[in-house]
């Protein structure tokens, strides 16, 4: 494995989240499963962007899901000439490498699909899987925005699909973690005796696609930042031609337990370009000033000191320019962390 140590006397480039939170006393019963209910009330709170309908069947003779995209109702207006061109994509989860899309209706919040896909899958794994609906505003000239998604858990709930269950869904409306640029799984692990952390990059699955062949050549850049400052960088091994990169790369940073709650990592996956610049697939966080699993995660790792702590995240979009931070101007060093 890759390793690579950091101090914390390096250049500083300004970051817009310069807001840093105390994490205060650790509990690991915090950081127990959470329950149902505090899954539940925090889905209640998404907003609704319209209705999908669609028809569930299995085919018996082929072996295969089928999934008919009838309609959709109110979409809400995208475009500045308050109309959108929807159009949808469809995975049958966990497996990402296979997607359907259906064609772009123009000018349209109210469209009819009616196209029908098949997905290969054994009946009794039907149980294990459940389908994600993603539906778009196309963009001919900029990324295309999500509107909102529908995910159906239990694909029995209807019916056992023997005949065609026509079901219409909410649109819960797109959130950053929602949007379909990947995940990444990496491992948090602090020793305080020694004042040193190690996050190890593992692997990342289901990247979004950067290169015109569909691919991607993903390496994973990671800063060290403290008081809203980036101090220093480091980055993995490129893979080439690859959306599901194995890793297992470890960064050393030496961080005292004085100033463990002044510091934060920000995790990038970028794709190599040997012509221009390097794109951001897309990003995630972990430290006190983080949020959701960014936040949990690194409090966990300070719960159970010494024990390698693994979590999936998933990348939102990086709201700056999509080229390599290396294109952004120096700024002046930021003095050294003050220790008792």
């Amino acid at each position: 494995m890759n390793v690579s140590s950091v101090d914390f006397s390096m250049d500083k480039v300004p970051l817009r989240q310069s807001s840093t939170v105390s994490i205060g006393r650790i509990k690991p019963e915090l950081y127990k499963q959470k329950s149902v209910d505090s899954e539940d009330e925090a889905k209640g709170h998404v907003e609704i962007c319209g209705k999908l309908s669609f028809s569930l069947r299995y085919d018996y003779e082929e072996q295969a899901l089928v999934v008919k995209i009838l309609k959709a109702l109110d979409l809400p207006a995208k475009d500045f000439t308050g109309t959108s061109d929807p159009y949808v994509k469809i995975y049958l989860l966990p497996e990402r490498k296979k997607k359907f899309q259906t064609r772009v209706h123009r000018k349209n919040l109210n469209p009819t699909f009616d196209e029908t896909f098949c997905f290969p899958v054994a009946y009794d794994d039907l149980c294990n899987r459940k389908l994600h609906f993603s539906v778009y505003d196309f963009d001919r000239f900029m990324s295309h925005d999500m509107i909102g998604e529908v995910v159906v858990d239990n694909l029995f709930e209807l019916s056992d699909l023997s005949r065609e269950a026509v079901v219409w869904k909410d649109i819960h409306a797109a959130t950053t973690e929602s949007v379909d640029l990947g995940e990444i799984m990496y491992s948090l692990c602090y020793l305080p005796t020694a004042g040193r952390m190690t996050l190890t990059v593992i692997k990342c699955r289901n990247l979004k696609a950067m290169d015109i062949t569909g691919s991607s050549d993903p390496y994973v850049k990671v800063y060290l930042v403290c008081n809203g400052r980036r101090l220093k960088k480091r980055k993995t091994t490129t893979k080439k031609s690859t959306l599901n990169p194995v890793y297992n790369e470890a960064i050393i940073f030496d961080i005292p337990p004085e100033n463990v709650e002044q510091v934060s990592l920000s995790v990038m996956v970028m794709d190599y370009d040997r012509v221009g610049h390097n794109e951001v697939i897309g990003v995630c966080r972990a430290g006190p000033d983080a949020v959701g699993l960014g936040r949990d995660h690194w409090n966990e790792m300070l719960a159970y000191p010494r024990k390698p702590i693994t979590h999936w995240h998933a990348l939102g979009e990086w709201q700056g320019r999509a080229a390599s931070f290396e294109s952004q101007g120096s700024c002046p060093s930021p003095k050294p962390l003050q220790t008792p």
